[in-house]
């Protein structure tokens, strides 16, 4: 794992979010088809460039983009 690839990783997660208003932390999943240690490494890049809502409703995390 290097920084290029959570790069890529972050860019599909962003792709999966760009568009819609929200989606849960197993859609992302889904959409993205990443792993979860990969999800996670993503989040954190979008986090850190202030890019990603995350959120808790009711059980579920809930992830927005922050534009």
């Amino acid at each position: 794992m290097n920084i290029e690839t959570i790069g890529t990783w972050a860019g599909l997660v962003w792709n999966a979010l760009d568009g819609k208003e929200s989606l849960t932390i197993k859609e992302v999943k889904k959409a993205t088809k990443l792993k979860e240690k990969e999800l996670y490494a993503a989040f954190g890049w979008l986090g850190r460039e202030g890019k990603l809502n995350i959120t808790e409703v009711e059980a579920d995390i809930v992830l927005s983009l922050n534009k």
